[in-house]
């Protein structure tokens, strides 16, 4: 069994090519502009959700079946086609040119595989099964999804502004990693998850701020 190295890629405005228009594709595509990449699709054909994507100018679309060349240049490589020859043609490609690549149709082949995803705004959780099935990875992703709820999206926003108003300020090491502990230690997300949490203003992160320091 291949024991895969978890990644988190900031693949913002990088070229990511994707050979492949079919649902595949699609599935490869839409987390992909989701994270804010460039990408490029080559395909003779597109699935309707893909083909909107072109449309609304949110990735660029060869209208070709794949060849040699296509994928130079590229941060990322997803042979998504529903046809085997050409994904394993793809992969050899991307191998020859040092490319890190996903191939849809044989795990094995490519040099990374893309995990089922679970995203509570800066929360994102990544489930693999290293290849043992997409379903149950992705019933898995289900089952976290109702322990990691919707509340974790404001809980770790409010905690990111709280410790950044904290880092900002200059403070001796030692009483600023004493702060950050405490951070951690309010109920802020249970409070959110019963309803009853009101926000913080920048008043009230600074006067917990210099409330903490006089303690």
């Amino acid at each position: 069994m291949v024991k895969y190295l978890p990644i988190m890629l900031d693949v913002q405005d990088q070229r990511v090519v994707v050979i492949g228009g079919g649902a595949v594709a699609e599935r490869k595509v839409g987390a992909l502009v989701e994270a804010g990449a460039a990408v490029v699709l080559v395909s003779p054909s597109l699935t309707e959700a893909l083909a909107a994507l072109a449309e609304a100018g949110r990735l660029s679309w060869i209208s070709r079946p794949y060849a040699p060349g296509d994928i130079q240049g590229a941060f990322l490589v997803y042979a998504a086609s529903n046809e085997a020859a050409v994904n394993e043609a793809v992969a050899q490609e991307a191998r020859s040119l040092g490319l890190p690549v996903n191939v849809a149709s044989r795990s094995e082949a490519g040099s990374f595989i893309t995990p089922g995803v679970l995203r509570r705004g800066r929360l994102t959780v990544a489930v693999s099964t290293s290849g043992a099935g997409p379903s149950a990875a992705a019933r898995i992703t289900e089952q976290l999804a109702e322990i990691l709820g919707e509340e974790y999206e404001p809980y770790l926003d409010w905690l990111h502004d709280l410790r950044t108003e904290i880092k900002r300020r200059e403070l001796p090491p030692e009483l600023r990693r004493s702060l950050l502990r405490r951070v951690g230690n309010l109920d802020v997300l249970n409070e959110m998850r019963r309803g009853t949490f009101i926000e913080w203003s920048a008043d009230d992160i600074d006067n917990w701020i210099t409330r903490n320091l006089e303690m």
